[in-house]
């Protein structure tokens, strides 16, 4: 009898001791990966046959996040995210080319709205998540193009603060001791440094794809 009364008083016991618990609100993260931008060109013929481009390489990235739960399914994360990328901006004008070698740094501040889909206590959690953005792009030339070049090239360097805007989709997943293990890809689109550098000047805006990994402590 008491064993069968034991058996039907854990669960409650459980339930209880769950309850007990501090609810942990606040979280920061610290995510590495791969960053890759989107590539862009144009060709005009008005005055002769004027091409640019520029082609990006992938590079590191690194994203530092604090936020804090409201509830099961709605939170708020603030993000300062960096990012290094290998440019070439290159281009005709006429039988000229040119094909110059740039390093790229971006670095975004950004404040984001999540909307999880499963409750705190679930070990898998995935998220939507989208914000705003201030993004800085600059980019350095390394290394220069062999004479004769056409009259109109890049600038050896550049640097802009836009605004920007930013979606990504990932899951945390709940570990042991406060701790978790998230994962992230996003997409920020912002205004485009590497095309208004470019004579003809490309139309498309930059989009900067981020895939990240890294953990979440819970407080």
């Amino acid at each position: 009898m008491r064993f069968l009364f034991g058996l039907l008083f854990l669960p409650l016991v459980a339930v209880v001791c769950m309850a007990q618990q501090p609810e942990r609100r606040i979280f920061v993260a610290g995510l590495g990966g791969i960053a890759a931008l989107s590539a862009d060109a144009r060709t005009e013929f008005s005055q002769g046959t004027l091409t640019s481009q520029y082609k990006p390489e992938n590079g590191l990235a690194v994203n530092v996040a604090a936020g804090r739960h409201f509830n099961d399914w709605v939170s708020v994360q603030g993000n300062y995210i960096w990012n290094r990328n290998q440019v070439r901006l290159s281009g005709t004008d006429g039988a000229l080319f040119y094909d110059l070698p740039n390093s790229s740094r971006q670095h975004q501040i950004v404040v984001d709205g999540m909307l999880y889909f499963r409750p705190l206590t679930s070990r898998v959690r995935p998220y939507l998540s989208t914000g705003f953005a201030a993004v800085h792009i600059s980019r350095e030339q390394t290394g220069s193009a062999a004479p004769p070049l056409p009259s109109r090239i890049p600038e050896p360097s550049a640097s802009a603060w836009y605004p920007g805007v930013r979606v990504a989709v990932g899951v945390d997943l709940l570990l042991s001791n406060g701790w978790g293990f998230r994962y992230s890809f996003s997409e920020t689109l912002s205004p485009n440094l590497f095309s208004k550098s470019l004579t003809p000047p490309a139309s498309s805006n930059l989009m900067n794809f981020q895939n990240l990994w890294g953990f979440v402590k819970y407080f």
